[in-house]
């Protein structure tokens, strides 16, 4: 009769990596997909002001950004600035921009276009004034204040 002699136990198989780069890649574009980028690089400061009353807005895509507060660069001063896209603007311009938001949306979307403004809690109302007379002036008349939701002011 012939003897048997165990060597030792025997290990578990390592963990094939061949399948590693396509899960990789698979995530790659998931996260390229799904990533939504920053449209606008903020040049002021918004700190937003509370509201008890809020609804949210529904597309999006049809709203048109107005930031109002002071310039995040010291170089610009301390008073509250006017930010359109990526740029700072004079009040004037306002018109123009609104004309050529328009003029890049569906003629079928133009009626529902929004023009959400952003202004700093510290912001004195006279240029959010005189911008709602600019918008006033270029027909932009579906205005929406961005707040924050809750009751207390908070620093």
């Amino acid at each position: 009769m012939s003897k048997f002699v165990k060597k030792g136990k025997k290990g578990t198989p390592g963990i094939s990596t061949a399948s590693l780069p396509d899960i990789i890649f698979m995530l790659l574009f998931f996260f390229m997909v799904v990533t939504v980028m920053r449209e606008d690089d903020p040049k002021v400061k918004v700190r937003k002001p509370n509201a008890t009353e809020t609804a949210k807005l529904e597309k999006k895509s049809l709203v048109d950004y107005i930031n109002v507060g002071p310039p995040n660069d010291k170089r610009y001063g301390t008073e509250p600035l006017i930010q359109l896209d990526d740029s700072f603007a004079e009040l004037s311009e306002i018109r123009q921009w609104i004309k050529d938001n328009r003029e890049r949306r569906d003629e079928a979307e133009q009626p529902a276009i929004t023009t959400s403004l952003k202004v700093d809690r510290e912001t004195k109302m006279g240029i959010v004034t005189d911008i709602k007379q600019e918008l006033r002036e270029a027909n932009a008349l579906k205005i929406n204040y961005s707040v924050n939701k809750g009751s207390s002011i908070e620093n």
